[in-house]
């Protein structure tokens, strides 16, 4: 099914989400940051932003991320989401545009990621910061709910369950994936699903 970006999707987005109990992670000296789950209409219905990060960058080049970063001193996770959505897309959007939070997803590579979700409201201009912004995709909410887009499965290095999503065209991995999946799950769903137990590929470990 196709997923119109209207006033019914938005309420329904808002329920799920504001209904749901999410979890904080304890600092545990883990580096705070936040990113952007941007709702957003497209050709083909509503839709969320989806990077590629450049090679430029010097961790985690050429991955798939949601616009994010840390989050900095005197700021709320919702702030630095919304700064860094301006920074990275040229996205501006108010405190208003939030339709809620979601589980703090802990990293291998020593984050705590809170997922802010937001909706953009009208259309939106987006402009990437060509330093960390290799590509933009724009994936729909029908792409996203289908049953063949999430992939889990095994690696000899954890026992924990490895999850991908087969979106992009490509393979895309923890800890975006399991951001991305709990959108999917509560969101779309209505289901408590909770992703911190899912695992990220040993090469986004570092």
């Amino acid at each position: 099914m196709s997923y119109s970006y209207n006033d019914d999707l938005r309420t329904k987005l808002l329920a799920n989400i504001t209904g749901f109990e999410d979890h904080r992670v304890d600092s545990d000296g883990l580096t705070h940051a936040a990113v952007a789950v941007t709702v957003v209409d497209s050709r083909h219905g509503a839709a969320f932003l989806l990077t590629r990060r450049t090679a430029r960058l010097n961790a985690h080049s050429r991955q798939f991320a949601l616009p994010g970063g840390r989050v900095d001193p005197g700021e709320t996770a919702i702030q630095a989401a919304l700064r860094e959505l301006h920074e990275e897309m040229g996205v501006e959007l108010g405190e208003d545009s939030v339709l809620g939070l979601l589980d703090d997803y802990p990293t291998r590579s020593g984050y705590r990621i809170t997922p802010v979700v937001l909706w953009a409201g009208g259309s939106v201009t987006i402009v990437p910061e060509p330093e960390e912004v290799e590509r933009v995709h724009i994936v729909t909410l029908e792409r996203l709910a289908r049953p063949e887009t999430p992939e889990f499965s095994s690696i000899p290095e954890s026992d924990r369950p490895l999850i991908r999503l087969n979106i992009a065209r490509a393979k895309v991995h923890a800890p975006t994936a399991a951001v991305i999946y709990q959108f999917r799950e509560v969101g779309i769903f209505g289901r408590d699903t909770r992703v911190d137990h899912l695992e990220q590929p040993v090469f986004a470990w570092r």
